[in-house]
């Protein structure tokens, strides 16, 4: 079983050496690339003030956190929950840098790859699509992936749509066979397997058109060109 957790912050600002701290965590488990539905997400109380750029990014004010725990009340469930896992974050140094330094105002406590790897899917973006735009949204686009309801930031939000951009970077296959409510056998569920008569008529053959070889050759290439040159049906 490989067990993976999609993670996103927000913050008070862009410095921890500075003070700020985070606000709002949201993670997505997938467990075999397929989402779980166990997800963690946590607004929190910061003791200071949020930066006003900060707030027109992801519109979360000192008023409505002001009932929220703080980091070190929950700080073991969410080690419990990301421990052993590994970490798909975009811009990991941004959102690490921010977990360490909650990590390092309490004892007990090591950095976060202490407890968990960390895969950064900018790095992977960057080496996929170089000298291209890597911001989420230009992946969402790039990948054809609705973002339509990310009017402003928000981790758990991001986190989701995160989640659908790392596994169509990756291949996407998982997520194909979960809209078809079946399994990785590539059968549907609740589907039963019947017997081809013997004396069936034989299937007719369609050959393509040329305009349908072109459409399919731009397909393959374009898999080709997500999957990093990775495409078999082009190797054949």
């Amino acid at each position: 079983m490989t067990r993976q957790i999609v993670l996103d912050t927000e913050t008070t600002g862009l410095e921890p050496e500075q003070g700020h701290r985070i606000i709002e965590i949201g993670c997505v488990e997938l467990v075999d690339r397929r989402p779980t539905g166990n997800d963690f997400h946590q607004y929190l109380q910061p003791d200071r003030q949020i930066d006003a750029g900060a707030v027109e990014v992801h519109g979360i004010t000192n008023e409505f956190l002001a009932d929220k725990p703080r980091f070190a009340d929950i700080v073991e469930d969410f080690i419990d929950y990301v421990k052993g896992a590994e970490l798909i974050i975009h811009n990991a140094p941004f959102d690490v840098g921010f977990i360490n330094a909650e990590l390092s105002r309490l004892e007990g406590w090591e950095p976060l790859e202490h407890y968990c790897t960390i895969t950064d899917t900018l790095v992977m973006a960057r080496e996929k699509h170089p000298g291209q735009r890597n911001s989420l949204d230009a992946l969402c686009g790039r990948y054809e992936i609705d973002n339509s309801q990310r009017q402003k930031h928000g981790a758990l939000l991001d986190a989701e749509i995160l989640a659908e951009v790392y596994l169509a970077m990756t291949g996407g296959q998982s997520a194909l066979f979960q809209e078809m409510g079946g399994d990785e056998t590539g059968e549907a569920a609740g589907s039963t397997v019947k017997p081809v008569p013997a004396d069936r008529p034989p299937l007719p053959v369609i050959a393509p058109s040329d305009e349908e070889l072109a459409l399919h050759q731009a397909a393959l290439e374009a898999i080709d060109g997500a999957s990093g040159g990775n495409c078999l049906w082009l190797r054949q």
